[in-house]
């Protein structure tokens, strides 16, 4: 990767390849498991045995009596005594006695692992058939409606129950209800139900991560799964359409607004430097450094990717130059001067975290286009709409937080290492975010428009850069568009992840549509429908 060689040469380098995925990918180091186990009283051995067992059950309502004890992947692979001791299923779970593939074989066969994780693996494929697997969540969610209900027998109950069975290694079951029990048992502290948890194990985030292994986890993952990469792809491929429009006499102004830190920006400038009709006078790419709490947002402390952007193009002969704003309103107040500029705002799994004024500043910037990408059921900070309570808003979090931990496990093949660990610790700031509207595709929709924007079909050529992209990864993402204007969703297994969607100013938007397709739409517009 020549844009960083003359200082971090660890990296791979995926410039040559921009989606290919190295086979160095899958040399990882094992790490030991953090041991954060709670010893809990005997009287509640046979519940944990029995939920260990748990592979299908229905899901349990706010204060229903457990989940039932339905049989598991693991017992058709390999017979466990019926209670055995809480040092024997820590030794199992985090696979202590042996390293390599069969210590990850035995992590898979306890809590109903997956049978293979490769291109087009069939395993658990499909959102309904998973969820009969997904035990973890048919725990976490009645606690945190017991918490939420101040139920203190069923909190200390499932408390424990989860204690035994949460771990940071093993399938993504066990995952998620270490880093579900961690956000839980923080809200717990603050219920005043006067009940003590053990207290909360250390996670790796970005924040806590020495730049170094940071740039490295960043890479890697951007390599392996699409779920940031997708939307990158689709996002460059847009720019790049959009400064082809405006000649080679205008410059390219891009406002990052999102979670990139920098990796999506090598492929676009390396694709200006070799456009065919000739770079554009100049590119400047402006970093809005916003306090924003998402997650994936924030970046450890002496981590900066601007040099080595700025050598990188300058290697490509591609006229560059990159600055950084506090936050968009401060680069809405530095609106361009002249015409001559092509604008676009590129804001990546952020602008639901931060206040309604993000999105009114980025229409009083009069941008050329807007690319917009979130989750697909996302949060919005701005506290209006459709609120949840604490059990139904962790719910979906933890759906959320499943999907990750899934495709992730898809993507390292099952390996552990430091890069795996501080993906999954970031994403699981997921959890926490306790307050605010639930929002998917079409709310979304509603609030752009709301602000002035009209959406905008996403071009034939960033799809087929997208659907090429979803090939070098596992056989269970998926790429759905939608109609003439609807975006571009990523989907695994059958189930919405992220989407993306491109918007103009409603009057620049109405200019550039054919006077038909403008009559057509106005026909259709509720403003123009005749009373009943």
């Amino acid at each position: 990767m020549d844009w960083l060689e003359d200082s971090i040469s660890f990296l791979p380098n995926f410039l040559d390849d921009s989606y290919g995925v190295p086979e160095e990918i899958a040399q990882c180091d094992w790490w030991p498991q953090d041991q954060h186990q709670a010893h809990f009283p005997t009287h509640f051995s046979e519940t944990i045995a029995a939920v260990a067992a748990v592979a299908a059950a229905p899901a349990a309502t706010a204060l229903d009596p457990l989940p039932g004890t339905p049989k598991s992947e693991f017992s058709k692979k390999r017979k466990l005594p019926a209670n055995p001791s809480a040092g024997q299923r820590r030794r199992i779970a985090s696979g202590s006695e042996g390293h390599g593939e069969n210590a990850e074989n035995r992590k898979s066969q306890l809590g109903g692992g997956k049978k293979g994780y490769g291109k087009g693996s069939g395993g658990n494929s499909g959102g309904s058939a998973s969820k009969e697997a997904r035990w973890a969540e048919q725990l976490l969610n009645p606690f945190a409606a017991a918490i939420d209900a101040a139920n203190t027998s069923r909190v200390q109950h499932l408390l424990y129950v989860l204690q035994e069975l949460a771990s940071p290694t093993g399938d993504a079951n066990h995952r998620l209800a270490f880093y579900g029990l961690q956000s839980l048992t923080r809200r717990l502290s603050s219920a005043g139900l006067g009940i003590t948890a053990a207290a909360a194990a250390t996670v790796a985030t970005y924040a806590t991560t020495e730049p170094r292994l940071f740039r490295s986890a960043l890479i890697k993952f951007h390599e392996i799964s699409p779920w940031f990469a997708f939307p990158n792809c689709l996002a460059n491929s847009s720019i790049l359409a959009a400064a082809a429009s405006a000649g080679t006499d205008t410059s390219l102004r891009v406002i990052d607004a999102g979670v990139s830190h920098g990796v999506q920006w090598p492929t676009l400038l390396e694709a200006l430097a070799r456009r065919p009709g000739g770079t554009p006078k100049i590119v400047r790419l402006t970093v809005v450094k916003d306090e924003a709490t998402a997650p994936f947002a924030a970046a450890p402390a002496g981590y900066d990717f601007a040099p080595h952007l700025l050598r990188y193009a300058k290697s490509i002969d591609l006229n560059f130059r990159v600055d950084q704003t506090e936050a968009l309103p401060a680069a809405a107040a530095a609106k361009r001067t002249a015409r001559e500029e092509t604008v676009v705002i590129c804001s990546q799994m952020w602008a639901g975290r931060v206040r309604t004024g993000f999105l009114r500043a980025m229409r009083e910037m009069d941008p050329d286009l807007v690319v917009l990408s979130e989750t697909g059921e996302g949060m919005i900070g701005s506290g209006e709409g459709d609120r949840v309570g604490l059990a139904g808003g962790f719910g979906r979090r933890a759906e959320v937080m499943w999907k990750f931990l899934e495709s992730t496990s898809a993507a390292f093949k099952g390996r552990e290492c430091e890069e795996r660990r501080v993906m999954e610790g970031e994403a699981a700031r997921i959890l926490d975010e306790w307050d605010g509207e639930w929002a998917g595709k079409e709310r979304w929709r509603e609030r752009m428009e709301g602000e002035g924007f009209m959406e905008e079909r996403i071009g034939e050529e960033a799809v087929e850069a997208g659907r090429a992209l979803l090939r070098k990864y596992d056989g269970n993402w998926e790429m759905r568009a939608g109609g003439a204007a609807a975006g571009v969703g990523l989907w695994w297994k059958g189930q919405p992840v992220t989407f993306c969607s491109l918007w103009k100013p409603a009057k620049k938007a109405s200019a550039a549509m054919p006077t038909a397709a403008r009559q057509q739409k106005m026909k259709h517009s509720p403003l123009f429908l005749s009373p009943p």
